[in-house]
């Protein structure tokens, strides 16, 4: 018996906004699993989408339909600043998971004994992110929504995260909001906001230098 496959389906006439629409869409869009990279100039809309496709937010109008265990990571999520990572971890990751996790913590030296108050901001987004990521439910199919996620990371420990990425396959979703720092960056599919409409672009070849030329 297959697993069900996480997607992300918006419908034509979908519109994001306070009031006021952001962004919006002329013909449906289904996003299936992998990873997809959200870009926009600032002001877009890009964390009014991915609050939106968290249901903490009402789209202004149109339909969507996600499918699967949805998880949002907002970027200024924080946690009791006397807890450590550690603890953390065993009170919110399932037992099956948090070896793992706590490896890979290891790996990317994040020292989960310090108190989160006086963890970095890089080593707070790891500890965000690694919940995150041995979070998933993968016998439900499961959709991360994640908001500049490498926001302080180090390249080493971005790495390790997208390394982790390419081994779920498309047994997670993953919609990432970021900011692309380095003009090869390969993007083959991302969902861009310009000109006031949402663009799906699916090209094996793409990377952040075609992109950029086409933000507004």
């Amino acid at each position: 018996m297959s697993l069900p496959a996480p997607s992300i389906e918006l419908g034509s006439g979908f519109q994001i906004g306070y009031g006021t629409p952001l962004a919006g869409l002329d013909r449906e869009l289904r996003l299936s699993g992998g990873t997809h990279f959200l870009v926009a100039r600032n002001g877009r809309g890009k964390t009014t989408l991915l609050r939106t496709l968290a249901r903490t937010l009402k789209q202004l109008s149109g339909t969507f339909r996600t499918q699967g265990y949805l998880q949002y990571l907002p970027e200024d999520l924080r946690f009791d600043p006397e807890i450590p990572a550690k603890t953390i971890f065993r009170s919110m990751l399932p037992s099956k998971t948090r070896k793992a996790a706590l490896a890979l913590a290891e790996q990317i030296e994040l020292d989960v004994a310090k108190p989160y108050g006086r963890l970095s901001t890089g080593n707070r987004r790891k500890t965000s992110l690694i919940l995150a990521e041995f979070s998933v439910q993968n016998k439900a199919g499961s959709i991360l929504l994640l908001d500049e996620p490498f926001s302080g990371l180090d390249a080493f420990a971005r790495q390790a995260f997208e390394n982790l990425w390419r081994l779920s396959g498309d047994k997670v979703l993953r919609l990432v909001s970021c900011h692309p720092d380095y003009d090869d960056m390969p993007m083959p599919s991302t969902l861009l906001i310009t000109n006031g409409k949402l663009k799906h672009i699916h090209q094996q070849d793409l990377n952040w230098s075609t992109l950029k030329q086409q933000l507004n």
